[in-house]
C-alpha cells in the first residue's frame, strides 16, 4: 500500500502519525492549528474520517475520538482512518460553541479560502480532510442547555449511509433534511457519506452515549471492511426509524416542571410538563401533539415563552425495551473498555 500524503505529511502503510494543519495565528501571536491522528493501514481499503468539536462546546466527541484512538481494533485497519477530536480549537478553549466572530462553524461549509475565520476553516478541513475520505463520521451533542438521547442523524438521499447508520446501532436514526452549510450538505455535494452522532450535553461527558460512540464507530468500520474482527461489537439494540421530529414549545414563562426525560414514549395528549408562574398564580400544562420518542429535551427549569422544551420523533415501530435500558445494558461492564484506564 503507497504512503498517505497530506499537508505535507507522507505517513507509511502500517504507521499512525499526528499531522498539525496550520489554521491561523491568533491576534498574540499563538499559533492554531487542526490537529489529527492518521492510521494509514498496511493493506488496502476505503478512507474515513471521524470529527469532533465542530462545535467548540460539544466535547463529547473529543473523548470518544481519544478512546478510539486506543482500541486494539485499529491496530489491524484496512484503508486510512484520519481522526479529528477538535475541529474549532478556538471555541473548544472558550467553552462555546462558535468561532471569535460568533460564527457557527457547521453553517460555513465548504466555506472560502478568502472568506471569515469560519469559512477558512470549514474549506481547509473540506481540503484536507473530507476530499480524501469516502465516509466521515461527526460527533456532536445537543446544545448547551440541552441533552439528546444518542441518535444518528442522516439524509435519505443514500443507501450506504442508510445501512451504516444501522450499523452503528444508536436507538434510533432520524431522517432530517440537509441544512445549507453543514457538513453533511457540503460531504454530499462531494459525493460523501456523513453520519451524524448527536448523544449527550454540551460541555458534559455522559458514559453511556461516549461508550455507545466508540463501539458505533467500530461497528461502522467493519461494515466499510476496515477492521476484520467484529469481536466484543455485537449489539442488541435494533434502532428504530423517524422521519419527522418536532419540538414542543412553552405556551408561557415560567418554571418548567418537566415529566419525561430523553428517551420517554409518549402518546398524543399525554401530559409532558407543566410551567407556572414563581408566585403560583398560573399554570399551563405541556401536553405532546403527536405520538413517539423523546429525543432530546431542555434542562433547563426556566423558560420563557416560546422556548424548546422536548424534541419528539415520530418512529417507525415502538421499541420493546426502553432506549435508557437498552443502552445501559450495552455499556454495562464492557470488555472492550479498560475501566482502569477510564477513570
Amino acid at each position: 500500500m503507497s504512503v498517505f500524503e497530506m499537508a505535507g505529511h507522507a505517513v507509511p502503510s502500517g504507521e499512525r502519525a499526528i499531522v498539525d494543519i496550520p489554521v491561523s495565528v491568533l491576534s498574540d501571536h499563538t499559533p492554531m492549528a487542526l490537529s489529527c491522528q492518521v492510521i494509514h493501514g498496511k493493506r488496502p481499503g476505503p478512507a474515513a474520517f471521524v470529527s469532533g468539536a465542530i462545535h467548540g462546546d460539544e466535547i463529547i466527541g473529543v473523548e470518544i475520538v481519544r478512546r478510539l484512538l486506543r482500541t486494539p481494533q485499529l491496530k489491524s485497519l484496512r484503508g486510512t482512518l484520519i481522526c479529528v477530536p477538535i475541529v474549532n480549537t478556538f471555541g473548544f478553549i472558550n467553552h462555546t460553541r462558535y468561532l471569535p466572530d460568533r460564527r457557527d462553524l457547521n453553517r460555513s461549509f465548504p466555506g472560502a479560502a478568502t472568506g471569515s475565520l469560519a469559512a477558512r476553516l470549514a474549506r481547509l478541513f473540506v481540503d484536507e480532510i473530507v476530499s480524501r475520505c469516502e465516509v466521515g463520521i461527526d460527533l456532536h451533542s445537543a446544545a448547551e442547555h440541552r441533552v439528546n438521547l444518542p441518535q444518528i442523524r442522516i439524509d435519505a438521499g443514500s443507501k450506504r449511509v442508510q445501512e451504516l447508520a444501522q450499523a452503528f446501532c444508536a436507538p434510533v436514526i432520524v431522517q432530517s433534511k440537509l441544512r445549507d452549510g453543514s457538513l453533511r450538505m457540503a460531504a454530499r455535494e462531494m459525493g460523501k457519506d456523513v453520519l451524524v452522532y448527536e448523544a449527550g450535553e454540551a460541555l458534559r461527558f455522559d458514559e453511556q452515549a461516549i461508550r455507545l460512540g466508540v463501539k458505533g464507530i467500530l461497528r461502522v468500520l467493519h461494515q466499510l471492511g476496515m477492521i476484520a474482527s467484529d469481536k466484543g461489537l455485537s449489539s442488541k439494540i435494533r434502532p428504530v426509524l423517524s422521519r419527522h421530529s418536532h419540538w414542543e414549545r412553552a405556551p408561557m414563562g415560567g418554571v418548567l416542571r418537566a415529566y419525561k426525560a430523553a428517551g420517554a414514549l409518549v402518546e398524543k395528549g399525554d401530559v409532558i410538563a407543566a410551567i407556572a408562574d414563581p408566585l403560583g398564580s398560573r399554570e399551563e400544562v405541556v401536553k405532546a401533539n403527536f405520538s413517539g420518542l423523546v429525543i432530546g429535551r431542555t434542562m433547563l427549569p426556566i423558560v420563557n415563552e416560546g422556548d424548546a422544551l422536548f424534541h419528539i420523533a415520530e418512529i417507525s415501530r415502538v421499541p420493546k425495551v426502553d432506549p435508557l435500558v437498552r443502552i445501559g445494558e450495552e455499556t454495562e461492564g464492557d470488555p472492550l473498555f479498560d475501566e482502569d484506564e477510564i477513570l
